[in-house]
């Protein structure tokens, strides 16, 4: 590499042909810049280390976490970590915060993507999509009337977490006639009513809700939020849907709760540990849907989450404010003073 701005992208973004799963196009971005070189790093690797900080700076990461040994060392040159992907429970803000790095993330792709994805498997859940397949593959064609699925006029949808995804969901919900609350404590009750929801506790949306999802973002208050005592305010006729990260919904519990019957069933994209351990119990269960972290994930949804993703590098290098700051109070930390002021 030359004396360029330069920037690493964690390899764990490219498919078995070794293309990036968000396509060429985005890359662009970063090759239309005269001053920056970029680069995959040389391996994938479970956590960005001091040698990548030293040597970047900038990156671009997708699964790999950012701890705050990463960023410790007096040769530490990054000055943006940059998520592919709204969470960023993986790295370690605080500490980025003080060591005046930047952490953007990509929430302007994810509502509608992830909003589909809540609806799928709702649908999926309310339909018996699942295990009609199975009927029908193994021949068993006249058990059909035997598992009636589950109308939705009327039915009652509670979303945990009604920030950008939650709304979305909501919004699209309406479609189908269902009776919508949300459950948010940032947002207040006329934002909610601008899209037909009726804002209330957690408790009251567990007890009234046909289908509960979740949405909201992985922080220590909602670390376990869903716990044996929320599933069991949940009704036995009750379905869960988890859109957002694992460690929301106490898993222990949740695998006892369906055990029990206490309710109806569940679908989830995430988990307590991923990839998900093939003998946990979740994956033998006819009335749970389960996908590997990546329901949402289209053509579409990545393009636009690398864009999103790539270009706040480019602004940042830039000295201009990226468009998405997770920690925004690192604008006033002297060293980003230093380059942000370009």
């Amino acid at each position: 590499m030359s004396g360029n701005f330069r920037v690493g992208i964690t390899r764990d973004v490219l498919d078995s042909r070794g293309e990036p799963a968000f396509g060429r196009p985005a890359l662009q971005i970063l090759d239309s810049v005269a001053d920056l070189d970029w680069e995959y790093l040389p391996s994938v690797v479970p956590a960005v280390d001091g040698d990548h900080a030293a040597r970047y700076d900038a990156i671009y990461v997708n699964m790999a976490r950012v701890p705050a040994a990463a960023v410790a060392r007096a040769d530490c040159r990054l000055r943006v970590v940059a998520r592919h992907g709204v969470g960023y429970d993986a790295v370690d803000v605080a500490a980025m915060t003080r060591a005046g790095i930047v952490v953007t993330n990509t929430p302007s792709p994810m509502p509608r993507p992830v909003a589909t994805t809540a609806l799928t498997f709702l649908l999926a859940l309310a339909g018996k999509l699942f295990l009609k397949d199975r009927l029908t593959r193994s021949g068993r064609w006249n058990e059909r009337m035997d598992n009636m699925g589950l109308g939705l006029t009327g039915r009652t949808l509670g979303v945990i977490g009604a920030g950008r995804i939650g709304r979305e969901l909501l919004r699209m919900a309406r479609t189908f006639d269902l009776k919508l609350l949300a459950s948010d404590p940032q947002v207040d009750a006329i934002q909610l009513g601008y899209v037909g929801a009726r804002k209330v506790a957690l408790q009251e949306l567990l007890r009234q809700s046909d289908f509960v999802v979740v949405c909201c973002l992985l922080t220590p208050g909602t670390h376990h939020l869903i716990d044996a005592a929320a599933l069991r305010e949940m009704r036995p006729e009750a379905f869960l849907i988890n859109v957002a990260r694992g460690p929301v919904v106490d898993e222990a519990a949740l695998i006892e709760a369906l055990q029990q019957g206490r309710i109806a069933g569940a679908a989830l994209d995430v988990f307590e540990q991923e990839p998900v351990d093939p003998a946990n119990p979740l994956l033998a269960m006819d009335n749970v849907i389960v996908t590997p972290h990546s329901l949402c994930w289209t053509d579409e949804c990545f393009h636009n989450m690398a864009s999103t993703g790539l270009s706040s590098i480019v602004d940042a290098l830039a000295g201009r404010r990226p468009e998405f700051v997770v920690n925004p109070e690192v604008l006033s930390h002297a060293r980003v003073q230093t380059w942000l002021a370009r």
